[in-house]
């Protein structure tokens, strides 16, 4: 009798400690939005999940819905990212030779010290640069030279110069505050440059869209080129030509056909096929690629990237966003050239850089905490102010552009008697979801959004007349006024949308919709550090009722009545750590780091002897001294 008191008690003490320790691996709100939610005794709280004793059904301890499976996998790839840094400098070396088949830079050391004191997060993250410029390897030093050194000398292709000789910017070509903003930027760290011209993009929208199958070649001659040998020189080659003359009014060198062409108006969709690869939805026509980048339940994003790639989606969005079938400007070329660009479509070849509205002071950018309140005092409402950008409008076509969409659907009065699709938890069984496609959003919308134009612009040749009858303009809501709301919703104007830094900044959630890139996208983690959005917007309501809730659970609940708990807490988790994140990633100092590390790597691609020259140390020396500061 005694043992098997024994046994039961050994089969009780290993039960609580494997309880405490699975309490103990839920920390904060990880415990909280993992748990269904219980009311407190008393003290009503709509929306939350009820009791098994409640409702007399099955209890299910883990929330199945996918956006909360979601941010479980987004949690667990940023830990991978953010242990797999280097430490130190012989890492990071080693980490460069082995990912890109060559040396650093010459100059290498010195980016890393100046990384370093700026306390850089990650030293190795700047895979973007790498690409950007990857294709380039297979075109001559003095081809891209020529090219860079005389784009910006017709005024209407939209380039400006920016030339750099003996460590000073001895002229400016054709600028533009963009390229007068990055000047600013590039002084920083002027002395450790070599000469180069830089021709910077003086449009909003992305320019270069090389063909695939020549594109592919590039990249195959890249890959062949690589190597690493023993003893490389660690300088820039001095006394180069095919620059620009800078000493004289008309330089009279040679020069190369950038190939420029205006495709404005024009469905940007034929321009984009033939930089995809063959057997791609775009190429194929297939409109049906949802599977690849969003989950059926919901249509919840599951790949970001995939989401905004236009070889997948561009076929359904074709028509749904005005950069697409719209554009107020479209000046592009077949050619790979070395334009330096704020954003770009996945197809692009643009070289892209820091966009001059995170780094210059703009009130209508940066962000303000004045009107920033902690989340819980801030107003369950879900802002967007904006104007009519984002195409030219006429009176056949405003309705289908992307900002207009938007506001379109979460209008109260336009959605009367509308039904859109979301996700609802189950009559039968607690936590779990299904798609709803009968959800009546009118009253949903006019209890939780303020979305609306300000303003009507791009319109051809004056189409506000054509708002009058299907919106009223709102009044502007200045940036820091916003962040009393707790949800921003951002999405693309003519191109990117420069306040996206500004919201990640806040103490507001973030939903984006974007088929841009940009600079930072690899540092920004959907679903940890801010929510997406399909560009189609079909998911919003999904998103909506389940960070705000919906309905009622109790047991009067009317079949096929929608009701999904409340998930406040993981709403302000994920806003938190968008804001935790941004103030160490996208920081004025890591635009410094990555524009200089961009124009190392870009000093060496011009270089004539760029497959000889680089850092070919191994890293130990600077290891052995205290550099300063880290994230370490």
């Amino acid at each position: 009798m005694g043992g098997r008191r024994r046994i039961i008690s050994l089969i009780v003490l290993f039960a609580s400690i494997f309880l405490v320790f699975n309490l103990l691996r839920l920390r904060g709100t990880d415990l909280r939005s993992t748990i269904n939610n219980v009311p407190y005794p008393g003290k009503s709280r709509p929306h939350d999940a009820p009791t098994e004793t409640e409702l007399g059904r099955p209890y299910v301890l883990h929330d199945n819905h996918p956006i909360s499976h979601l941010i479980g996998q987004a949690d667990w790839a940023w830990r991978n990212y953010d242990s797999s840094r280097s430490k130190s400098f012989k890492q990071t070396v080693s980490k460069y030779r082995s990912k890109y088949g060559r040396h650093p830079p010459p100059k290498f050391d010195v980016w890393y010290e100046y990384a370093r004191k700026r306390h850089v997060y990650n030293i190795d993250d700047f895979d973007q640069i790498m690409d950007d410029l990857r294709p380039f390897w297979a075109i001559d030093p003095p081809i891209i030279r020529r090219l860079a050194a005389h784009m910006w000398e017709i005024d209407a292709d939209g380039v400006a110069g920016i030339h750099i000789r003996s460590k000073k910017i001895v002229k400016e070509s054709n600028p533009s505050w963009r390229s007068e903003t990055m000047v600013e930027v590039i002084k920083k760290f002027l002395e450790y440059l070599p000469d180069m011209d830089i021709a910077v993009n003086r449009f909003d929208q992305p320019r270069v869209v090389v063909p695939w199958k020549d594109m592919q070649g590039y990249l195959a001659t890249e890959t062949f080129r690589r190597q690493t040998l023993p003893e490389a020189d660690g300088n820039f080659t001095s006394n180069m030509t095919e620059f620009l003359n800078t000493e004289v009014e008309h330089d009279e060198g040679p020069r190369e056909d950038p190939g420029w062409y205006n495709a404005a108006g024009k469905q940007y969709m034929e321009i984009v096929k033939t930089a995809c690869p063959p057997e791609s939805p775009a190429n194929i026509g297939q409109v049906a690629s949802e599977a690849s980048y969003k989950y059926q339940q919901g249509g919840v994003i599951n790949n970001f990237n995939l989401s905004s790639d236009l070889c997948t989606v561009g076929p359904a969005i074709k028509d749904m966003h005005g950069f697409l079938f719209s554009a107020t400007s479209i000046s592009a070329t077949k050619r790979l050239v070395p334009v330096f660009g704020e954003c770009k479509v996945n197809v692009n070849s643009d070289i892209l850089f820091p966009a001059n509205m995170y780094w210059m002071h703009d009130d209508r950018y940066d962000y303000d905490d004045k009107y920033d309140k902690d989340w819980e005092n801030k107003d369950e409402v879900v802002l967007w102010r904006g104007v009519t950008s984002g195409g030219t409008q006429v009176e056949d076509n405003w309705r289908r552009m992307h900002r207009q969409r938007l506001v379109l659907l979460l209008n109260s009065t336009n959605m009367e008697n509308q039904e859109v699709r979301i996700l609802s938890e189950q009559p039968e069984v607690i936590g779990a979801y299904e798609n709803l496609r009968l959800f009546k959003p009118s009253s949903f919308a006019k209890q939780y959004t303020d979305v609306g134009f300000t303003e009507a612009i791009a319109c051809d040749p004056n189409c506000s007349y054509i708002y009058d009858n299907a919106l009223s303009f709102k009044p502007e809501v200045s940036l820091p006024e916003q962040f009393k709301s707790k949800y921003l919703v951002d999405v693309d104007g003519h191109s990117f949308s420069g306040r996206w830094r500004a919201f990640l900044e806040s103490k507001s959630l973030g939903i984006k919709a974007t088929i841009f890139r940009e600079w930072h996208d690899s540092r920004l983690f959907a679903w940890r550090h801010f929510v997406p959005m399909d560009n189609r917007f079909d998911d919003i309501y999904t998103l909506l009722t389940y960070f705000i809730g919906v309905g009622d659970s109790g047991p009067n609940r009317s079949p096929g009545e929608p009701y999904v708990a409340r998930h406040d807490a993981e709403a302000k988790r994920i806003a938190q750590q968008g804001r935790e994140w941004a103030n160490k990633v996208l920081r004025r100092d890591d635009i410094e780091i990555y524009m200089f590390r961009l124009l190392l790597e870009y000093g060496r691609l011009i270089d004539d002897d760029r497959d000889h020259i680089g850092y070919s140390g191994d890293g130990s020396e600077l290891d052995k001294s205290d550099i300063g500061g880290g994230h370490y």
